[in-house]
């Protein structure tokens, strides 16, 4: 029934899972021993997310893929250079735009790396260099476990975020020692992971819903919900969008003077202008332990739905571009 609505049929269903996941945990917050019953859920949850994911990614297929080092630094640079450069820019909105939480959510996303799944399906749809995809987008959240921490250390500890010693610690034991364990056992379970990858979605995105209940769920708790006003929430949408339009005209034009060809130049926007959910909301829980964790990882799921909306549409946008290309040089040669 919900999704007969025109606005919510165009949600991606996942995030459609996490606004309704959002809503339960306002109505129905969990608090007490249930709160950190679940808790724990999530900590086994985000563990078995990250074996997945080093069960999934193929060592010597990454490895073959690094030859073209020219096109992975470009995205790496996007993703953990020019992106943190704004992030760190957008202090001025604060406070009269953003809210000091919504400003360090807005950096946190500006320091996590880039997506897997959608970076490589939309480069797919748009006529782009997949393998150069694959190997990029996967190799950008295997160095965002090391390179996300640091940034926020670097860069958040002076604005309050309560980053220490424990939350590497923390890092290291819920998403690297799974993932390196994934990887460990890929030669054994690595086919079946992959064959079996539909229904061990439900695992991913299950993980990340409880992720998303517990973080709500303790900002009903704290009443953190009472700061954000309609008008801070637009404000929010609109900075995010505008932080997307400004990454993706740096890699589209900034990759073209750089003299890639049109294979590449789409990568290399698709790769370098997307934020990973996926990590970026696990990760949160332990950098983030003692803030108001709700309004920090808002902003995360507003940009995560604008980029899917707008590249989306630019990779139609460019595989119809490139159809009729292809068949008006059919047509001359003819």
């Amino acid at each position: 029934m919900l999704t007969k609505i025109p606005l919510l049929r165009r949600l991606d269903p996942f995030i459609l899972g996490i606004l309704i996941t959002v809503g339960i945990a306002s109505l129905i917050p969990a608090d007490g021993t249930a709160l950190t019953a679940f808790t724990w859920a999530t900590k086994v949850a985000v563990g078995i997310l990250f074996f997945l994911y080093g069960a999934r990614l193929s060592t010597q297929e990454a490895l073959h893929g690094l030859r073209h080092w020219r096109l992975h630094i470009t995205i790496l640079a996007a993703t953990f250079v020019i992106f943190p450069l704004l992030g760190i820019a957008a202090r001025v909105l604060v406070p009269t735009i953003l809210t000091q939480p919504l400003y360090l959510g807005l950096l946190y996303v500006c320091l996590l790396p880039s997506t897997v799944q959608s970076s490589i399906a939309f480069v797919s749809i748009a006529r782009g260099n997949v393998p150069g995809a694959i190997v990029s987008a996967s190799f950008s959240n295997i160095l965002g476990i090391f390179v996300t921490p640091l940034l926020v250390a670097l860069l958040m500890t002076s604005e309050g975020a309560g980053f220490d010693g424990s939350s590497a610690i923390g890092i290291l034991v819920m998403l690297l020692l799974p993932f390196i364990a994934g990887q460990a056992v890929r030669r054994w379970i690595g086919p079946w992971v992959k064959k079996h990858g539909a229904p061990l979605k439900l695992v991913d995105r299950g993980s990340i819903l409880l992720v998303v209940y517990v973080a709500f769920s303790e900002g009903m708790n704290e009443g953190i919900w009472g700061t954000l006003s309609v008008g801070r929430l637009l404000a929010l949408l609109a900075v995010c969008a505008v932080l997307l339009a400004v990454v993706l005209s740096v890699t589209w034009f900034g990759s073209k003077r750089l003299g890639f060809d049109r294979a590449d130049q789409i990568t290399i926007t698709f790769c370098g202008s997307k934020k990973s959910l996926a990590t970026g909301l696990p990760m949160a829980t332990v950098l983030f332990a003692s803030q108001p964790i709700g309004l920090i990882v808002l902003p995360l799921m507003l940009f995560h739905q604008l980029q899917l909306l707008v590249c989306a549409w630019m990779a139609g946008r460019l595989a119809r571009r490139a159809a009729t290309e292809e068949t008006e040089l059919a047509t001359s040669s003819s």
